[in-house]
């Protein structure tokens, strides 16, 4: 965090959580002048105490996003804060208080979605830097938002905002607010799919008319939540995979990718990119890890790294994009398995299933299935079937959560990167 003079002086938060964002919000927020109580249930530091046992006021809570506030049980700091009338609160909501505190009008991005919002998110941020555009890129998608440095008036923050992260918000507005898509996922988190969704919508809240909403109506809860949109006083723009006009962009393959492409150019122009500019930078971007990134070649058989997809809608995703493969999936299962994927199944030449739910998966396919637990495992035998059966394209797309196995999806592929035969 750099930039930033002790516009927090005074105040005093609790952080709940010292992982990814919660170690880089208490560091600057602290240099920010603000007095901070940190506690971490598992690692507790020196010194820590939990919030609930400050002495005095505190002005919020800073949860991690991964630590439940309400559903499906709510961590026991989060119900002493709701009662004592401590905000709960997420990074990202602090880092928009201390620019605008240290007289910014840098601009505000938010872009979700349940899948395509991390490659939107860098997309955007590539054809603004390429545009000349100051700008600084992260939140769900790493840096932390209190990592990211002060910009001045012409500067855009670009953040990528999870459904977890959008419910603790207070006064962020965002001036161009992206919802790409929405597909069940985290429903334990939200209750059900309308909570879900009532999330997301969050992206929009407190937009006024000088603002702008993207979103994209390709699927039918996102067409609900746009005729919503539409009772709104807000500019609103609906994009589509058919909307890209012609542009291209090589490294973001399948009707997916297109929708996504469509939202970081509608984006970038509403910030002021010109549309030759836009097209530069699309056929620029070289992609995001993990997501249908080649990261091995063999034989003539390709290895497709698509371990971001920890749902069947974001393998469905990948899958389209090839006529026929040779499939690996599997772990932790969301809702509905991989029923969803029927449609595809005629294009997998052969499947093999790791995981806590391979074996559910490996039910669910049918003929052509194997189970085979791990993935040191897997990646030799789609080998070997992709060369006897003369299949081109190994696709590891997992259709469910890592956890399982590994710590994250960024480990899991690159484990499957590296038993492909890649650098990782």
């Amino acid at each position: 965090m750099t930039g930033f003079g002790p516009v927090f002086a005074g105040s005093r938060f609790a952080v709940l959580g010292l992982g990814k964002a919660g170690q880089p919000a208490a560091d600057a927020l602290r240099a920010m002048g603000a007095e901070i109580f940190v506690w971490d249930d598992f690692l507790p530091p020196k010194g820590a105490v939990k919030p609930s046992d400050v002495p005095g006021r505190l002005d919020a809570l800073i949860m991690s996003p991964g630590i439940p506030h309400l559903l499906p049980k709510p961590h026991e700091q989060a119900v002493w804060a709701r009662g004592a009338g401590v905000p709960i609160l997420t990074d990202a909501e602090l880092l928009y208080r201390a620019v605008r505190l240290s007289g910014s009008k840098a601009r505000f991005v938010g872009i979700t979605g349940t899948n395509g919002k991390s490659t939107t998110t860098a997309l955007l941020a590539h054809i603004l830097g390429l545009a000349g555009v100051p700008n600084a890129a992260g939140a769900n998608l790493g840096p932390a938002a209190l990592s990211l440095p002060l910009l001045g008036d012409d500067g855009v923050y670009v953040l990528e905002m999870s459904s977890y992260m959008l419910e603790r918000l207070e006064t962020l507005r965002f001036d161009v607010a992206v919802m790409l898509n929405l597909s069940p996922d985290h429903l334990d988190r939200h209750g059900d799919m309308a909570g879900y969704a009532a999330a997301k919508r969050e992206i929009f809240a407190r937009q006024g008319d000088e603002c702008l909403a993207i979103i994209g109506v390709d699927d039918a809860p996102s067409i609900e939540m746009a005729a919503w949109l539409a009772t709104r006083d807000v500019p609103m723009l609906r994009i589509s995979s058919y909307d890209m006009q012609g542009l291209t962009a090589p490294a973001l393959p399948g009707a997916h990718n297109a929708q996504n492409a469509a939202a970081a150019s509608a984006a970038a122009h509403a910030l002021g990119v010109d549309w030759e500019k836009i097209a530069e930078g699309l056929v620029s971007y070289p992609g995001l890890p993990h997501r249908q990134q080649v990261v091995a070649e063999r034989g003539g058989i390709k290895f497709i790294n698509d371990s971001k997809a920890t749902n069947a809608d974001a393998a469905a995703r990948a899958m389209g994009c090839y006529d026929e493969f040779i499939w690996i999936a599997g772990g932790v299962a969301k809702a509905g398995g991989i029923e969803e994927l029927r449609p595809y199944f005629s294009r997998v030449k052969k499947a093999f299933f790791i995981g806590k739910d391979g074996p559910a998966f490996a039910a669910t396919f049918g003929a052509g299935a194997q189970f085979v637990g791990t993935l040191d495992k897997a990646v030799p035998e789609a080998f070997e079937a992709a060369w006897a059966l003369g299949v081109e394209t190994v696709l590891f797309s997992p259709a469910a959560a890592s956890f399982d196995q590994f710590p994250n999806f960024e480990v899991r592929g690159e484990t499957f990167a590296r038993l492909a035969g890649a650098e990782t």
